[in-house]
């Protein structure tokens, strides 16, 4: 790829010019799609650094194009759109697989830096095995183990797994995963990585009889063999 692409996904067709002369003004080449049927073909041909994902599509909408491009095993980092507000609507994106949320209307300089964030991480994620004792993860596959057995994992739950393992095992603040794995501009009140960990222990951990994912009182969680 000679230069990073941008894919914006968007049936408002004033908004989607504005992001798309945002990017390119960031140094992206961009292309638009303004139907979610048509952007899901668009984005599993592949070779976008980062997708801008509207969530209210004609077609098919945002959160099922999200859930299908990371079932087909896509990686690219999506920034999701949307003019809902609510908690469970930001959850229900995050948990699909998207790596941002951001809410319309929208700052030019705000969404862009989301964008940047998203990419960036995406570009930084390797095709490796992470291990802690008997738990492995395949970051490529996107496939999640404990002594050969599989755990079917949500995106968000692998995720924050993968996250913490790579840390392993040094201890992870809650605001560092907020920032992370979930959104820098989330309450810090929210119990959102609580609720996840919890999630995470009902299945990597409590079937196996293990203690593998750790809370460290005061200070954050751990992965630890």
């Amino acid at each position: 790829m000679n230069a990073m692409k941008a894919l914006v996904i968007e049936d408002d067709h004033d908004i989607a010019e504005g992001v798309a002369r945002l990017l390119r003004g960031d140094g992206y080449a961009v292309a638009h799609i303004d139907r979610g049927d048509d952007g899901l073909i668009e984005a599993q041909a592949g070779g976008y650094s980062v997708i801008i994902l509207d969530v209210l599509l004609p077609g098919l909408n945002g959160f099922a194009l999200c859930r299908a491009l990371r079932a087909g095993g896509s990686t690219t980092p999506v920034v999701m759109l949307t003019a809902k507000d609510g908690p469970l609507d930001e959850a229900d994106g995050l948990d699909e697989g998207a790596d941002d949320y951001v809410r319309k209307p929208f700052h030019a300089d705000v969404l862009l830096a989301r964008v940047r964030a998203a990419a960036r991480r995406g570009g930084d994620r390797t095709s490796s095995i992470l291990e802690v004792g008997t738990l492995s993860l395949d970051e490529s596959q996107h496939v999640c183990s404990r002594a050969g057995q599989a755990i079917s994992l949500t995106p968000k739950e692998f995720s924050l797994l993968r996250f913490l393992m790579h840390r392993s095992p040094d201890v992870v603040t809650k605001t560092e995963l907020l920032d992370e794995v979930f959104d820098p501009h989330m309450d810090a009140s929210t119990n959102v990585v609580q609720v996840y960990c919890g999630y995470l222990r009902k299945k990597i951990d409590e079937p196996f009889g293990t203690e593998t994912l750790r809370t460290v009182r005061g200070v954050g969680y751990q992965v630890i063999s």
